[in-house]
């Protein structure tokens, strides 16, 4: 083991130590086999050596050799088994890192979905527990699996990414760790059986591990812990200063049912993050939309959305009037915002929600703000 995991869990463990809460330090990587787990379990082993009391939560191989020579006696949770659909799955067990309480966890695979029954949907979501439990944890995920880039990753990959992290959860690890390897190098170790069994890797190099596809993905990774980086020097260095009202905020305009909602709140977590500001998804209630009168479908799926928002870090603001456009220029005049995003859509939501004239209203009336209205053109040329 060499001298930058010695460093690495140095760095991390002063960290700890100077918070009641739990503190979060994430390994990012831009595909399979960079060395995510690999490196966390060299720092479980440095932290060992330095006498903390650190347990492995969940880890997955891949069945990599070097990756499972490093678990020898490091001590592990047991998975959770549970049954479903007539299979036995293995989930981590959170109710039994609760109770036994170590200083750090390992948890790998942040992106991954528990199955159903679960006590939280998604494992990020196991691990905000953790932390508020005062446990401190080292995690991983790669960046394709980040809420803001899913259609972008998707669109150049070729392949849908159905599991994802919000960009909130990135946004509040104390420390983040890029896992940069040569596009090259990376390929390498593919068609050498580093990172899949022999079986697996022509279909790899011709789906997800194209190189034009994995030097997107890099500079996005690279791009997002530089971003990151800079919005955690920032943080610190007005932390003892009073908030300054910026102006530069973010609100996103939501009606009850847009088909491209997703996307729609996706780039405003991206701008907001750019912008290192906070962000709002604002949804007009009209009188047609009361409670009591929206169709139970349509209720849904505004349900969904809110939940969407919330999970990406958004605060989620309902408004009630007859005119949607005074609603959303009156709150963003009163809150600080800078920039409205708005979708562009011939879908007949617009008659049926906010009427025809609201885009071009907004266009004429939105003065002193930066209105962007995002096209969907790209996502309706895969479908």
């Amino acid at each position: 083991m060499g001298d930058h995991a010695h460093e690495r869990a140095q760095d991390f463990l002063a960290l700890v130590q100077r918070r009641d809460r739990g503190s979060l330090k994430l390994y990012l990587g831009f595909a399979a086999g960079v060395g995510k787990t690999y490196r966390m379990l060299e720092e479980m082993q440095a932290l060992r050596k330095r006498g903390v009391d650190i347990v492995l939560g969940f880890i997955e191989t891949h069945g990599r050799a070097e990756t499972a020579s490093l678990l020898r006696e490091l001590p592990l949770i047991p998975r959770r088994r549970v049954e479903y659909r007539s299979v036995t799955v293995e989930e981590m067990d959170l109710e039994a890192i609760l109770a036994r309480k170590p200083k750090i966890a390992v948890v790998d695979e942040l992106a991954h979905t528990n199955v159903p029954g679960s006590k939280n949907r998604k494992r990020y979501q196991d691990v905000l527990e953790l932390l508020d439990a005062g446990i401190n944890v080292i995690g991983a995920f790669n960046i394709q699996h980040l809420e803001s880039l899913n259609d972008l990753v998707s669109r150049n990959a070729g392949t849908p990414v159905r599991e994802t992290v919000p960009d909130s959860f990135l946004k509040m690890a104390d420390q983040v760790v890029n896992l940069d390897l040569a596009v090259e190098d990376l390929l390498e170790r593919l068609k050498g059986g580093k990172i899949y069994p022999p079986d697996k890797v022509p279909w790899a190099l011709q789906h997800f591990f194209q190189d034009k596809n994995l030097s997107a993905l890099r500079e996005l990774s690279l791009r997002e812990v530089a971003e990151s980086l800079e919005r955690t020097a920032a943080q610190k260095a007005i932390s003892d200063e009073p908030r300054v009202a910026t102006q530069a905020r973010v609100m996103v305009c939501m009606s009850s049912h847009p088909p491209h909602a997703a996307t729609l709140l996706r780039r405003g977590s991206r701008m907001a993050g750019r912008l290192s500001s906070d962000w709002f998804v604002v949804y007009v209630e009209t009188p047609s939309e009361s409670p009591e009168r929206i169709e139970s479908e349509v209720q849904r799926h505004l349900l969904e959305n809110i939940q969407a928002a919330r999970d990406m870090g958004a605060e989620v603001v309902r408004l009630q009037g007859k005119d949607p456009v005074a609603c959303l220029l009156d709150f963003a005049r009163s809150h600080g915002v800078g920039h409205i995003l708005i979708g562009r859509s011939h879908q007949p939501w617009w008659m049926q929600v906010f009427g025809r004239s609201v885009p071009l209203r907004l266009v004429r009336e939105a003065a002193g703000f930066d209105l962007h209205i995002v096209s969907f053109a790209d996502e309706e040329a895969r479908r």
